[in-house]
């Protein structure tokens, strides 16, 4: 339900309110702002034949890798980084 004013009498709607902005684009730097760069996941990879752990940036910025998950999970709380799970 939707209340709304009009010459001092209030009115109530039944229908959803509409949005008064739709999405938009932000850019990198904005991200950064809302404490982006705080945030890490992780991806099992292969270097040089041999299984391994790359931590990247929300951004999809590789920052390090590292030979197992728990070592790769530990550089990340060590770094004050929130690590988030991958899709």
């Amino acid at each position: 339900m939707r209340v709304t004013t009009r010459n001092g009498r209030v009115l109530l709607h039944s229908e959803p309110a509409e949005p008064t902005t739709g999405p938009r684009m932000i850019s990198t730097g904005e991200l950064r702002g809302l404490g982006m760069e705080a945030v890490a996941y992780i991806r099992a990879v292969q270097v040089e034949g041999e299984d391994a752990f790359a931590i990247h940036a929300a951004d999809g910025t590789p920052l390090a890798v590292a030979e197992d998950r728990d070592e790769a999970v530990n550089a990340i709380v060590q770094h004050n980084m929130m690590l988030v799970p991958l899709h």
